[in-house]
């Protein structure tokens, strides 16, 4: 949760995204780490809650409504969160929560099929959608009248929606992203075995998945668009990290989520202050991501006003991805974005405690759509 609300700080502070120097470089690289685990939990966050549902048909229903519930908090509060415009004819935002929230329309279906099986695609679709890569890329030519569905499904970018309409800015798509969800879901079955197995079993996933990584990197074997040393000689060693998110690449998720899953164990006995103050934020995501994307916002039209004496009209822009570069003399030093996620991160620990002792202490139905 805090490392996502550096990369939006960043956003907004007009640093790009990634490249040298260095510093740059991984404050933005460290961030790569938000999606995939937010997308793979939310499929064990899925598994688990099936559990203690009546049926499989309420678990399809539940996540039906809240996937579609996301796609329309994306298209509509998230749009006017990043944008503090209403210029809707002319631009629409599909972002990580509209990602998750196709995601989970179709594991709505898919929680039909045994949890193996469901695993069994999950790691298939992260494992084989590089390979089809060109084929897909060559779709819309071959099947123009279907080419608007496989850009949102695979291809990203902006979309046209109706001869005239808006600009649907494609940053999430369907593929990998559903893959990823779907072993998230049949790795709930893992968090269900007693802890010593479960540890062994999330080191031994999380250590093999990172060494994949590092085989298929260093020797260029198979798994992301281009190979790592036919990148910019300036970019040095940073090459080597620097996978492709969109669409994630099966080395981007192996970079990812290898780690991520080996730190379980860790994290799963963490104690102490700073443990229960982050335990805060994860019990309340949605809510959490509802509120920071307006606040860092708001943080940048303040510090517009307060160091240039007015808004830049950049910060109404379409964000994040029809926006364009910030102007010459508006970029903050790197600084800044760390101080500025510092105080945003700080402001919200407080409005999130408060929600989530409110859904420990009640069980009304709309509190579960935050």
């Amino acid at each position: 949760m805090v490392l996502m609300a550096i990369d939006h700080v960043r956003v907004f502070s007009g640093v790009p995204a990634g490249g040298l120097p260095p510093a740059i470089f991984f404050t933005r690289w460290i961030t790569h780490f938000c999606a995939p685990a937010f997308v793979f939990f939310a499929g064990t966050g899925a598994f688990l809650h099936g559990r203690k549902l009546a049926s499989r048909g309420s678990l399809t229903a539940f996540l039906a409504i809240r996937g579609l519930w996301l796609v329309l908090l994306e298209l509509t509060v998230l749009r006017v969160s990043w944008t503090f415009n209403f210029d809707y004819a002319h631009y629409l935002l599909a972002g990580v929560i509209w990602g998750i929230g196709w995601s989970m329309v179709l594991l709505a279906v898919l929680v039909w099929l045994p949890t193996a099986v469901v695993g069994a695609f999950g790691v298939l679709v992260i494992a084989g959608h590089d390979a089809l890569a060109g084929w897909i890329g060559n779709l819309p030519q071959s099947a123009p009248d279907w080419s608007w569905l496989w850009q949102i499904l695979y291809l990203d970018g902006p979309l046209r929606v109706g001869a005239d309409g808006p600009v649907l800015a494609i940053l999430y798509v369907i593929v990998p992203w559903v893959g990823v969800m779907a072993s998230g879901y049949a790795f709930g079955a893992v968090m269900l075995t007693e802890p010593a197995r479960r540890r062994r079993i999330c080191f031994a996933l999380g250590l093999g998945m990172t060494a994949a990584f590092l085989v298929l990197r260093a020797f260029d074997l198979y798994g992301d668009p281009g190979p790592w040393r036919s990148q910019p000689e300036r970019m040095g060693w940073l090459a080597f990290l620097n996978t492709s998110k969109y669409p994630g690449s099966l080395q981007f998720f192996l970079m990812t989520l290898g780690p991520t899953i080996a730190l379980l164990p860790l994290l799963d006995r963490a104690r102490g202050p700073v443990a229960r103050v982050l335990t805060v934020f994860g019990r309340v995501p949605l809510f959490y991501y509802l509120l920071h994307i307006p606040l860092i916002h708001l943080a940048f039209v303040l510090l517009s006003l307060a160091r240039f004496g007015e808004v830049v009209p950049w910060l109404f822009a379409n964000h994040p991805m029809g926006s364009g570069r910030a102007p010459d003399d508006y970029r903050y030093p790197l600084w800044s974005l760390y101080a500025v996620t510092a105080v945003v991160v700080t402001l919200l620990y407080f409005p999130c405690r408060w929600f989530a002792e409110l859904k420990q202490r009640r069980r009304d139905a709309w509190l579960s759509f935050l």
